[in-house]
This record gives structure tokens, C-alpha cells and sequence, in this order.
């Protein structure tokens, strides 16, 4: 590994953080999408849980609001609540006080989904635990949430 005394890749190679936090996440999906098909939601992709985690927490949000917790551009939100409805995951209705908005609730579908998503959260979780320190996860979810919330600083 070529680092510099900062502990950063020198040059574009596997070891970039970048590919290493995508890979990650890839291998991540993978075995949830895996888990997901063992217990009968195979049409239920990973990345649906960017709405539906957010919607588990709080149901009926508004779509701005939504993907704001998400972390989606709007429009982006858009295709992923076109693709949870033709699944049976979600619903939408304007909003009781301003018509122009539009609410996303979860489908009773979803709902018995959770059940089954947060045992294979869980499992899979567990599968970090076997690698991993107690510490070294906690280090890991603090590092993740910051670089999540990070904003773009390029240095010259």
C-alpha cells in the first residue's frame, strides 16, 4: 500500500478510501438482497430502504421531507417511490392541509416487511460482530455518520 505519512492513498488503487466505502456498501447490499429473497421479498431491493427505513421511523412524511431524511435529491426520490409502489411497498395521498403536497405512507406490505427486514438486519449485522470489535463497530457507525454528513472541502 503506497501511503503518505498521513495515512492516504497516494494514488488511485483499491486501497482509496472511496472504493473501499463502495465496495463496502456493495457487499452490504449483496447480502441483504440475498437474505431478502431467503425470506420471500425478492422483489425488495436494498436501496428501497433509504424510504422505507425512514418511513418505518415516521409514516405519512411528505415527499420533501422524505428525501431529505433519505438523502435523496427529489428527483431520485421520485423513481425509487415509482419502483416501491409497482412493488406494494408504498402509497401516496395529498396532504390533508396543502393539497399540493403529497404524503408517502407505507403499504401494509411494508409493514409486514419490516418485520422480516429487521431480523435480516440483524443477522447480517451479526456477521459484522463476527469481525469486528464492539469498539471497532462503534468507531466504524461514528465514522460512516460523519463522513455522510461531510461537505465538499477541496483544499488547493
Amino acid at each position: 500500500m503506497d501511503l503518505d505519512r498521513a495515512g492516504h492513498v497516494g494514488r488511485a488503487t483499491r486501497e482509496n478510501l472511496g472504493f473501499l466505502l463502495a465496495k463496502a456498501s456493495q457487499r452490504w447490499n449483496e447480502l441483504l438482497g440475498a437474505e431478502f429473497r431467503g425470506v420471500g421479498y425478492a422483489d425488495v431491493r436494498p436501496a428501497h430502504g433509504s424510504i422505507l427505513l425512514a418511513l418505518f421511523e415516521e409514516d405519512g412524511l411528505r415527499m420533501g421531507e422524505l428525501a431529505r431524511r433519505a438523502r435523496l435529491s427529489k428527483q431520485t426520490l421520485s423513481s425509487m417511490i415509482r419502483a416501491a409502489r409497482r412493488r406494494g411497498l408504498v402509497t401516496l395521498r395529498a396532504d390533508a392541509t396543502d393539497q399540493r403536497a403529497t404524503r408517502v405512507f407505507l403499504a401494509p406490505r411494508a409493514k409486514r416487511f419490516r418485520e422480516a427486514s429487521e431480523t435480516v438486519l440483524a443477522r447480517v449485522e451479526r456477521g459484522v460482530e463476527r469481525r469486528l470489535s464492539a469498539r471497532q463497530i462503534q468507531d466504524l457507525r461514528r465514522a460512516l455518520k460523519h463522513i455522510a454528513d461531510m461537505e465538499l472541502e477541496v483544499e488547493r
